[in-house]
């Protein structure tokens, strides 16, 4: 009996995947058995990922519409189909609308919002000659939540969590599925590396108190969110669509 949430024969892209969350959502969707495409920029790290996995590695600046859009024919050809995408890849920015310049914005923009429409757009012909498939976006508590120091980032997150329910909804006729998941603070090279740069000397104590925001009492850690999205990419989700699930420890809804 095949067991739940496999995904044996089915070709996976999921971009930012040469670390943290991305890195972890690889190595679940390689265990339950998928071929495993990460797109990255990283090529050291990717490569690592790409060897342990016995997966694939490609390096791709996901801002180059055409280079996006070259690499998915390549999967594509040399796969034979295309059944799940993950855009995972993206950038933070710390500052208000005050602080945030022009090429802060453009940056964020760039990465973060074009980069999910360069890949759900070159994604879905194939996704369709397939059969069909499912995307999983990654949005953040911070597309439905003010947070503080973060309207660049929160910008490219409710953008995000709108073209979701977009995709969803133009594709259903298609059977590709597309969902989100949101999360809190998840404990990533990127959490160490803020409070290495902007902390130094007080990491421990500001990573507890970061870790305290969440009810729950800790961060995330990237295997949690990672297996949330393999049921979510899985045939057992089949009847799950345009639909947003926060993965945060209480965040969005038990803080008073």
């Amino acid at each position: 009996m095949t067991q739940p949430f496999n995904l044996t024969g089915k070709t996976a892209v999921v971009t930012g995947g040469a670390k943290g969350i991305g890195e972890a959502i690889c190595r679940v969707f390689a265990q339950q058995g998928a071929n495993v495409h990460l797109l990255d920029v990283d090529v050291q790290n990717g490569q690592q990922v790409a060897a342990k996995i016995n997966g694939t590695f490609h390096e791709c600046d996901l801002t180059g519409h055409e280079k996006v859009g070259a690499l998915f024919e390549q999967i594509y050809a040399d796969a034979g189909s295309l059944d799940i995408l993950i855009n995972n890849a993206g950038i933070a920015h710390i500052g208000t609308a005050e602080t945030t310049s022009p090429s802060d914005m453009d940056r964020l923009y760039a990465v973060n919002i074009k980069s999910v429409y360069s890949c759900i757009h070159h994604a879905v012909p194939f996704m369709k000659q397939s059969g069909g498939g499912s995307i999983v976006n990654l949005a953040s508590v911070a597309s439905v939540l003010g947070i503080a120091d973060r309207f660049a980032y929160s910008m490219t997150k409710g953008a995000v969590y709108t073209m979701t329910f977009s995709v969803a909804k133009d594709f259903i006729g298609d059977n590709i599925r597309c969902n989100m998941v949101g999360p809190g603070r998840v404990h990533t090279p990127f959490v160490d590396g803020y409070l290495r740069d902007n902390y130094p000397g007080q990491e421990a104590e500001m990573f507890e108190a970061l870790s305290k925001t969440q009810p729950i009492g800790r961060m995330g850690k990237p295997d949690e969110v990672a297996y949330l999205i393999n049921y979510l990419v899985s045939d057992e989700a089949g009847f799950v669509t345009g639909s947003f699930y926060p993965i945060d420890g209480g965040f969005m809804t038990l803080n008073s």
